[in-house]
């Protein structure tokens, strides 16, 4: 690791990650999932954590070789027989309170050649079996962030041009800590400005309630149906205590909810996905009263139909997210291969679940209600790209009357 002021700046990541990501307070339980080879960094999370407060934090080990050698080699009978003590576990971190923090670094091709069929089905049988976990977090009961760290693989699928995995590692981690502001002299103050900066720009949609959302670049001709009484978000969001946090890390958006069964015309991605250890290429969705009726990929097509085919929400949309072309991710040039990263480079929809808090009180309603207000219920949530600098996006009045909202990729 060549990188200047290294082991100075994970630190202040860590902190960051703790202090804004999740709003660590005095007395929380604090859960962090990390892969096994961010070590250092999920050790200094703990540090953090408790020095904010804590009372518990349990860390959740993953392994992309690992995951891959089990993937290959259960028989997929066993893969899907989700244990019971898996979901008491997520349950009791439920009661608890506990701040869910996810720190990824997989290999986006980690799963590549691995049977479809066989990940789909354990990813269907695990989401099934999490799904309360699923409702808290997109209720936002309790804090949760996602945020990201430099591996090997990772770090050469983007930067491939680079001669050795060092050089490469250090280009991800400086690429990684330019979208976080991790270089700025106070990271914490920067991200409460932030917040600000795009809780007005929801504020300013939230006040128009448009009835439709008009998308047009080449390729793509979308109306996306929003429901009346939709709340468009920020940055920040509030837990069931009132704590701000910040669920994704970096974050360029404003999002709001689509009425799932008012989606019509067709949509194509601009980026590619990584989705379930695979890497997808050149989507092309046909939407018909909410619903995919079609959908195609120049890579990865099997995956993402299988995707599609997961339950009735996985074909219907659960977010609607606006980013400027212009925002720092989109500016790098980098395709980061990564959604938390690409998808704040990008207009972006996504298939599956949508956030209970994007329906005015929403968090308080029974998924009966939700889903009479039309919010999409799922056990499954996936952002895909779609903006560019030749997107226009139109808001649409119940009136008809059309208000400019994006011109070229960039706010109108």
């Amino acid at each position: 690791m060549v990188l200047p002021n290294f082991e100075e700046n994970l630190k202040k990541y860590a902190h960051l990650i703790a202090k804004t990501g999740v709003n660590v307070q005095e007395g929380h339980t604090v859960l962090l999932s990390v892969d096994v080879d961010q070590a250092p960094l999920a050790r200094l999370v703990v540090e953090e954590a408790y020095a904010l407060g804590a009372t518990e934090v349990v860390v959740q080990w993953a392994d992309d070789i690992t995951n891959r050698s089990r993937m290959q080699h259960t028989p997929a009978e066993r893969l899907t027989a989700i244990p019971q003590y898996k979901v008491d576990e997520s349950v009791y971190f439920l009661e608890k309170g506990a701040s869910r923090i996810s720190l990824r670094s997989s290999d986006p091709d980690a799963l590549a050649g691995i049977d479809p069929e066989k990940i789909a089905a354990y990813q269907s049988a695990f989401g099934k079996a999490m799904i309360e976990q699923r409702k808290a977090t997109q209720a936002n009961k309790v804090s949760w962030t996602v945020v990201a760290a430099a591996s090997p693989k990772w770090a050469a699928k983007v930067f491939p041009d680079l001669k050795t995995s060092e050089e490469q590692v250090d280009a991800l981690w400086d690429a990684i800590f330019k979208a976080v502001h991790i270089y700025d002299e106070d990271p914490v103050a920067t991200w409460k400005k932030k917040d600000v900066t795009l809780e007005t720009k929801a504020d300013e949609l939230n006040a128009q309630q448009f009835d439709a959302l008009h998308y047009t670049a080449p390729g793509t001709d979308l109306t996306v149906g929003l429901p009346k009484g939709h709340h468009w978000e920020g940055a920040g969001s509030l837990n069931a205590r009132g704590e701000r946090f910040m669920a994704n890390m970096p974050t360029e958006e404003v999002f709001t909810a689509p009425d799932a069964n008012r989606v019509d015309g067709v949509v194509r991605s601009t980026k590619p996905l990584s989705y379930a250890g695979t890497t997808i290429l050149d989507m092309e969705f046909t939407f018909k009263d909410g619903k995919v009726v079609r959908v195609t990929a120049a890579q990865g097509e099997e995956t993402i139909q299988r995707l599609v085919d997961t339950d009735d929400g996985s074909c219907r949309l659960g977010e609607a997210a606006l980013v400027p072309n212009q925002s720092p991710i989109s500016q790098s040039g980098l395709t980061f291969f990564n959604t938390l990263y690409d998808e704040n480079a990008s207009n972006h929809l996504a298939l599956g679940s949508g956030y209970a808090f994007n329906i005015n009180g929403g968090t308080e309603m029974s998924e009966e209600e939700l889903i009479e207000h039309g919010l999409n219920r799922s056990a499954v949530h996936v952002d895909f790209m779609i903006g560019s600098d030749k997107m226009d996006v139109d808001g649409i009045k119940a009136d008809g009357t059309v208000v400019p909202i994006f011109r070229n990729g960039e706010w109108a």
